[in-house]
């Protein structure tokens, strides 16, 4: 049973960081493409950032050269490291698993790409 358990949300202040974990069993974070999402009040759910099974990362613009995703093999782990928050960050914040066949990376940024989720991390940004 494949199992996503995310952790690291919080309560930070505009141009602060916060860094998330995803931490994964019953499934290979190494080998197989993962992301991020994240859904505000009263809106769909957002695609924030993927990293592919060759470890090829992609960044919604809204984050880029703010917000860092990454593999960590030994822990089995997914992360992401936010720097610069700003109040438009705040949301709650998802990790999802992909189809263990490798699903090309034009396509990692559509949610039907990942069967598997976790339960979800709220990151609220203050101003």
């Amino acid at each position: 049973q494949v199992q996503l358990v995310e952790s690291g949300g919080g309560s930070v202040q505009a141009g602060g960081s916060l860094s998330l974990s995803c931490a994964v069993s019953g499934y290979t974070v190494s080998t197989n493409a993962m992301a991020w999402f994240r859904q505000a009040p009263g809106t769909d759910r957002d695609w924030v950032a993927n990293i592919d099974c060759d470890g090829i990362t992609t960044y919604a613009d809204t984050v880029k050269g703010r917000f860092t995703i990454s593999k960590d093999n030994a822990y089995n782990t997914l992360n992401l490291h936010m720097d610069s928050l700003k109040p438009g960050d705040t949301a709650m914040y998802y990790c999802a698993a992909a189809y263990t066949f490798c699903p090309r990376r034009a396509v990692l940024m559509q949610e039907e790409m990942y069967p598997y989720w976790g339960q979800g991390t709220q990151v609220t940004v203050s101003s």
